[in-house]
């Protein structure tokens, strides 16, 4: 088993990273929030999951041991596969998501994309009791007034690929979005994105 590698960031790719380690180039899916801070060149240090189906045999890459610690327990959730763990650490982060299954906040963990209400309540009654104490982070907040930016970004990215760009075009589209476009929702972003393509052709 894979349990952690250090390595310099070869590649960036719409949700994944190649991480070169000694001449391999492991291809890890990250949360998007270390995919946003991660550039070619920069060293990495990540901590790994190994998850080997039939067909596939899938690499994930965490900053942290608590946030693959997280991972893990919401795969061991029903209905939970690594694709939807992956878009609430993407879009909430450790300490929120946490916040919200603590204090079964419904609303904010179905602003994740992928996530639906049943999904949300499965979560919270098998977890809620692991994360007793921690739903500070989100008392009083009914979910309407956080839409984290790097769900709306994901969003985006998927809309651009399907729209025919390659992943290093959008990619490299969101990116430049101007810092008032960042907060912003999917239909905006896409909007920006497709003018500043347009300009580049």
């Amino acid at each position: 088993m894979i349990g952690m590698l250090r390595g310099k960031v070869w590649e960036i790719q719409a949700d994944k990273l190649i991480l070169d380690v000694q001449g391999v180039g492991y291809q890890l899916a990250v949360p998007y929030g270390l995919l946003g801070k991660a550039h070619p060149g920069h060293e990495l240090i990540l901590y790994t999951h190994v998850i080997l189906r039939e067909d596939e045999l899938a690499l994930y890459g965490f900053s942290s041991a608590a946030e693959k610690d997280l991972f893990l327990l919401m795969l061991s959730v029903s209905g939970i596969g690594p694709k939807a763990a992956l878009s609430i650490l993407s879009t909430l982060g450790t300490g929120q998501t946490e916040s919200a299954i603590a204090g079964e906040n419904i609303t904010l963990l179905t602003k994740v994309p992928g996530i639906g209400k049943k999904t949300a309540q499965r979560l919270i009654l098998e977890l809620k009791e692991k994360f007793k104490g921690r739903a500070i982070a989100v008392d009083g907040i009914e979910g309407s007034e956080i839409l984290p930016q790097a769900a709306a970004h994901s969003e985006a990215m998927e809309t651009l690929l399907a729209l025919g760009f390659s992943q290093e075009e959008a990619r490299k589209a969101l990116q430049a979005l101007p810092d008032s476009a960042q907060a912003a929702g999917t239909e905006e972003q896409v909007r920006l994105a497709l003018r500043s393509l347009a300009a580049t052709k």
